[in-house]
């Protein structure tokens, strides 16, 4: 895993509180879930029907009966529960979800959200982000500010098909925290050694600065 992405998810981190129900998406998110403190109660869910997920497993230790909505081997820490998805999504959609940490494609100035497709390329279908960004109490982003053509992900419209609207509270990207509030999207944080210019160079959306701006900090 690259510094960057690291970066990221240590931040993600700190967005989890003791006690909480979290999900966290396919993809980066996954990662966090080695991250979160050890003296944390912290109940991970999945889609697909396991609520208290624990770290990866070990090189050799995996059990391919026991995955994660990505279809990822995962572990399963004392007390964990098994159901079936329908139960799962009524976990969601009832607001039992205290959190959920997902990844993007797109983001908007408005906290719109496009996460689940690229027109013309294969895919398996939404999954449960759908319901998550409608369901769970708190909606957290992370990505890399720039696509691979080095092009802002942080859009003023979002350009590919929606996951949801006005949904995301925080977004975490390489370079900077954003919150989405109604007077629009705020500047929080920024990491340190990046200046505010490229932050604004990088950012097609619009956006204020915090008066109480200050450096994105990592868990060590």
């Amino acid at each position: 895993m690259s510094n960057d992405r690291l970066h990221i998810v240590r931040r993600a981190v700190l967005e989890i509180e003791d006690g909480m129900n979290v999900n966290l998406g396919i993809g980066m998110p996954t990662l966090v879930a080695n991250e979160i403190p050890e003296n944390y109660q912290v109940l991970l869910q999945s889609e697909n029907g396991l609520l208290g997920i624990g770290p990866y497993p070990i090189e050799g230790a995996e059990d391919a009966d026991l995955i994660n909505a990505g279809k990822e081997t995962v572990t399963a820490v004392p007390g964990a529960a098994y159901f079936d998805s329908a139960e799962s999504f009524a976990m969601i959609r009832g607001g039992h979800i205290d959190l959920a940490i997902l990844g993007a494609m797109e983001v908007s100035e408005k906290g719109d959200l496009a996460n689940w497709m690229i027109p013309g390329k294969m895919i398996k279908g939404m999954g449960g982000a759908m319901d998550l960004v409608n369901g769970a109490k708190r909606i957290v982003i992370i990505m890399e500010h720039v696509n691979k053509h080095g092009e802002s992900k942080i859009k003023r419209e979002c350009t590919l098909p929606l996951t949801g609207k006005q949904v995301v509270h925080r977004l975490i990207t390489d370079l900077a925290v954003f919150d989405f509030t109604d007077e629009g999207m705020v500047l929080k944080e920024m990491v340190e050694g990046v200046t505010l210019e490229e932050i604004k160079e990088k950012t097609e959306a619009s956006f204020t600065v915090s008066d109480d701006l200050k450096p994105i900090s990592f868990k060590e």
